[in-house]
């Protein structure tokens, strides 16, 4: 495959990068532009959606992504991560450890250059500015001066069209899990929440009489061969899908968990993260930063869960915290055990139960189906670029 050397400058409008706006976030606001900060993207170049917050600067329409920018992180551990905007996620204010770069559709396909910028090709470039365990740091000129190659327009085109199916697919089913979400909540909050008095036959209890704390624990070094499936924050964080690696890659003790489990993090609790593990392997760890509950009847495992991720709850978790610190306050787990849950009559509790337990079936089967797309795109992607696949005769 014919490639031709060019730099991300000359494929850019006016042939170089822009700082964002140098301005605190506030609280997100739907009257306020959405802020896009570097904890925003993933790895993968999608919007983590949770937590946005909302700018309030009266420069801030200046900074405004249009379609076809891609903005980079600039400075710490995620130097080199990297967002390309097409319209579709919203309208975002980028911030000031970002760099923009609006890329010209009459140079290249600028949807090539999101999938360059995804590419190890790409990744081996930024991790020639670490030294060490540190991460260094990129301007814009030299953001500006990575060389790229790009192939014929006609076979850009190609490439992206096919990359593209997969993405769309993978933000469909994102969509569509959120939604299935949404609604099992609501389903959950206009039952049992807000209620002035129990009606006859229903009840309070602790979390405490009803679901269990378990900590069993795995230590990674008397078993270093294991492949785990590993539930990590920045699991959570970055796909809410665990990571695959060996234990001989991890350096601390997990819990082990199994499908009967939930499990919210204990760490930071103003950030929810509420996770049901998908334990498509015998070996599903955990961190050791979520606390990790099974109901002592195992058939009331989908209302606990419902329990545990209701504002509700989140609200109780974050006014038992220790810690003098935003960033490393805790919630204690034994705490937790105290909070007050509405058991209703038990056909009550059926009822409510068979109507979410094919909401969060379908929302297990959507997130492993994304996981197995997204292998299929990376897998695609290093072959697309190099010419190995060829797309001149598709």
């Amino acid at each position: 495959m014919e490639l031709k050397k060019t730099t991300l400058g000359e494929l850019s409008v006016d042939n170089k990068g822009y700082y964002g706006i140098a301005a605190s976030a506030v609280d997100y606001s739907e009257d306020l532009y959405t802020y896009l900060r570097i904890t925003d993207i993933n790895d993968d170049g999608t919007i983590n959606f949770d937590g946005l917050k909302s700018v309030d600067d009266d420069k801030a329409s200046q900074y405004l992504l249009k379609p076809n920018d891609i903005v980079f992180a600039r400075t710490g551990a995620s130097t080199g991560r990297n967002y390309f905007y097409d319209g579709s996620d919203g309208t975002f204010v980028y911030a000031g450890f970002l760099i923009k770069f609006s890329i010209d559709p009459t140079k290249v396909n600028p949807k090539f250059i999101k999938y360059f910028c995804l590419s190890d090709k790409y990744r081996g470039w930024i991790q020639s500015f670490t030294t060490g365990s540190t991460r260094g740091n990129i301007n814009a000129k030299t953001l500006g001066d990575m060389v790229v190659e790009i192939p014929p327009k006609e076979q850009q085109d190609k490439m992206v069209e096919i990359l593209s199916i997969i993405d769309e697919k993978i933000k469909l089913n994102n969509r569509i899990n959120n939604n299935l979400e949404q609604q099992a909540r609501a389903i959950y909050q206009n039952l049992f929440e807000n209620i002035d008095s129990l009606p006859t036959g229903w009840k309070k209890v602790s979390l405490g009489e009803v679901a269990n704390i378990s900590n069993k624990s795995f230590n990674p070094l008397k078993e270093p061969e294991t492949l785990l499936e590993h539930y990590s924050i920045p699991a959570y964080d970055d796909t809410k899908f665990p990571v695959f690696e060996f234990s001989s890659e991890i350096k601390s003790n997990k819990f082990i968990i199994d499908d009967s489990c939930f499990m919210i993090s204990k760490l930071n609790p103003t950030t929810k993260r509420v996770w049901r593990p998908y334990c498509i392997t015998d070996n599903a760890v955990c961190s050791t930063e979520f606390i990790v509950y099974k109901a002592k009847e195992e058939s009331m495992t989908d209302y606990l869960y419902s329990v545990i991720n209701s504002d509700t709850f989140s609200n109780f978790m974050c006014s038992h915290v220790t810690g003098s610190t935003g960033s490393r306050q805790r919630t204690t787990p034994k705490d937790t055990l105290f909070f007050e849950v509405i058991i209703p009559t038990e056909e009550e509790l059926n009822t409510f139960q068979s109507t979410v337990a094919p909401i969060y079936a379908q929302m297990r089967f959507i997130a492993i189906e994304n996981s197995k797309l997204k292998e299929i795109r990376d897998i695609l992607l290093p072959k697309l670029m190099s010419g190995e696949i060829d797309v001149s005769n598709i």
